[in-house]
């Protein structure tokens, strides 16, 4: 199956060399979409063999929409997601592939396991909220989910099937939520997290916590809600 990696990056030039190399020499092609950095970040991306798009508008949702779209042009069968900031281990990739590869499941998420995480790589605020949000998505989906964490696989017409929107904060929920809502089989594989290189574009900040917890809850409630 061709698999193809999107890494939504903004100024992850210590980082974004390591993010690269250890990613399993599986895939056709690297997308790094470059949100606005201010650094060298798409240079060493190129420098080590990622395809670079840049997307100005900021927002994570904005970057993977943007590598979404690129995409388009030659499909692949399977799409991979990471964070650009070295908290994921890129080279457990071929664990979240292989259910779809089976033909088990269409989407895949990397759940960071509390004993698979390394010491202070979440913040209090971070476990909270996705504790929160996967209660509620128990109580109102039946969801199975344990995390809301960036490093996931899906199927290629899976994913355009969502149809997804949301442009910043609420990407992960929203891709979890129209799993859950259109049935799609899923399952989620424990991954190791480990801290990242630079500060956190959300939870490194009190503005980013709090809006992205708004932004989060707001999905669930709007969803469920929403005939």
């Amino acid at each position: 199956m061709a698999i193809s990696v999107i890494i939504p990056a903004l100024n992850e030039e210590k980082s974004i060399k390591n993010v690269i190399n250890d990613i399993p020499k599986i895939y056709r092609e690297i997308i790094v979409v470059d949100n606005g950095s201010s650094d060298k970040t798409s240079e060493i991306a190129l420098e080590n063999g990622a395809t670079v798009i840049l997307e100005e508008k900021r927002g994570y949702g904005y970057a993977c929409l943007k590598g979404i779209d690129f995409l388009k042009r030659n499909p692949p069968d399977i799409v991979v997601f990471l964070d650009g900031d070295y908290s994921d281990y890129p080279e457990e990739m071929v664990k979240l592939i292989t259910p779809i590869n089976d033909n088990k499941v269409d989407f895949v998420l990397g759940t960071r396991l509390y004993n698979l995480r390394e010491k202070g790589s979440m913040t209090t605020q971070q476990i909270f909220g996705n504790l929160v949000a996967c209660f509620l998505m128990n109580f109102l989906y039946n969801s199975k989910f344990t995390d809301l964490g960036p490093f996931r696989a899906i199927r290629w017409n899976t994913l355009i099937s969502l149809n997804m929107v949301d442009k910043t904060y609420g990407w992960t929920v929203e891709m979890q939520l129209k799993i859950l809502k259109k049935k799609i089989p899923y399952s989620e594989i424990n991954v190791r997290y480990k801290k990242r290189i630079g500060d956190s574009k959300i939870s490194g900040t009190l503005k980013g916590t709090i809006l992205a917890g708004v932004k989060i809850i707001g999905w669930i409630l709007k969803y469920y809600l929403k005939k």
